[in-house]
């Protein structure tokens, strides 16, 4: 019986137009993107994230296209104590990005948007890496939001 259910399961995906996101030709196409490099840490952390992502090597040569992602980041206060000391702080990384060919024609574009949150701590070293993880958190959430989003646009141009 359990076999008869996935014989009828495989062939309802097969013809509903099912196919797998990451094809091996797929992979290959986002390997050709060159991700412009971006001031800050969070752009450092978010051009390697997206460079391991695509799976490419972060060299402008031989690519046919370039990604350029441009970030905002804000910060605010949550949560307060009876003195108005802030404990808690609410980072949003928002980054809007152009898929261009060489040519500089723009082939895609988008907005993607993470929230990541730290807590203060009594020691300001500890604020601080509180701080810079949830920054990279954030960097590396927007990364792979990216790449689905390149991904699934490349996926429906196959």
């Amino acid at each position: 019986m359990k076999k008869l259910a996935a014989l009828a399961l495989t062939l309802v995906l097969a013809a509903c137009g099912f196919h797998p996101m990451y094809a091996p030709g797929l992979a290959l196409q986002l390997a050709t993107i060159y991700v412009e490099p971006m001031a800050d840490r969070d752009g450092y952390e978010l051009r390697n994230s997206l460079i391991d992502l695509l799976r490419s090597d972060g060299v402008q040569t031989g690519k046919r296209y370039r990604l350029i992602v441009r970030l905002n980041q804000t910060s605010r206060g949550v949560a307060l104590q009876n003195d108005a000391t802030i404990t808690r702080y609410n980072d949003t990384l928002d980054a809007s990005y152009v898929l261009t060919d060489m040519a500089g024609d723009t082939v895609t574009s988008g907005n993607e948007t993470s929230l990541s949150a730290y807590n203060v701590a009594d020691s300001p070293y500890s604020t601080l890496a509180a701080q810079r993880d949830s920054s990279k958190r954030a960097a590396q959430d927007i990364a792979q939001r990216i790449q689905t989003d390149l991904a699934a646009f490349f996926r429906q141009r196959q």
